[in-house]
Order: C-alpha cells, then structure tokens, then sequence
C-alpha cells in the first residue's frame, strides 16, 4: 500500500486522474449524485490531498481545504467499494486529523457516517439536511484542541 499527500499545486496529473476517478466511482455512479465534483479547489495551495492506493489506484481518499475564512473544511472522504471494511478510510482520515492537530475543522457528513466521524472526535451542530441530491448530511465540527 502506498499513501500519498500532497499540496493542490504539487499534485501530478496522474495521481489527480486517480483521485478523480474515486470521486467519480463512488459519488457521481455509485451515489447517483449528478453534481460539479471538479470545482476548481483541488489544485487551491491551501488543499492537501490525502490518500492511500494499491499499485496506481487510489483506494481511499480525502482533502482538506482552507477556506477563505481560513477555516479547514474536510471533504470528498471516500472509500472504493473493493475497500470498504478495511479500514483504509479510518487510516487516511487519521492521518489528516493528526496533522491538523490543535486546529479546529469542519465537515459535513452523510448521516450514515455520522460514528466514524465522532470517533475523530467531530460533534454534530445543527439538524440534518438533504443536498442537492436529496442525501441526508450534517455539518459535524472538531473544535480547537487546548493544552
């Protein structure tokens, strides 16, 4: 298993192509979810790129933006389905968590993962909304860690 982790601007255009691909298989035809997945902040400085892939093929995946505000919002957290139960989304979502160390974040969860994000310790705020795709979500916040 090899993992990866990269600034927008360093990312090559084959571990994008890879990247991409994930986001497809698993939201745009596996989720149904018809939306712009490609919205120009992928190649940001401000987004890391994580993820883990067996020979070229991403496996597990995710990225951290900052956002204007300057606040770091997780997102895209996905999983191939030839991977799901082993444990290659808890690995790649610890990774980012730890080096976001003390910083707070935020995120917006499908409700159906709202524990695997509790367990990175991400409380849920606000109720439960439908996107543009009618899937259940919730914003889920990580709040700034104090010595």
């Amino acid at each position: 298993m090899r993992s990866g982790k990269v600034r927008g601007p360093q990312l090559t255009a084959g571990e994008l192509q890879s990247v991409l691909q994930l986001r497809a298989e698993v939201f745009v035809v596996e989720q149904k979810a018809a939306y712009l997945d490609v919205d120009g902040r992928d190649l940001e400085p401000g987004t890391i790129h994580y993820w883990l892939a067996k020979d070229d093929r991403v496996l597990a995946y995710l990225r951290v933006l900052t956002e204007p505000d300057g606040e770091l919002r997780i997102g895209r957290v996905c999983t191939a389905l030839t991977a799901r139960g082993s444990g290659l989304g808890q690995e790649v979502m610890a990774a980012a968590v730890a080096d976001l160390g003390d910083a707070p974040s935020v995120l917006d969860a499908q409700t159906y993962a709202r524990a695997f994000y509790e367990r990175f310790g991400y409380v849920a705020e606000g109720e439960e909304y439908r996107d543009e795709d009618d899937i259940p979500h919730i914003t889920m916040r990580r709040a700034a860690r104090t010595a």
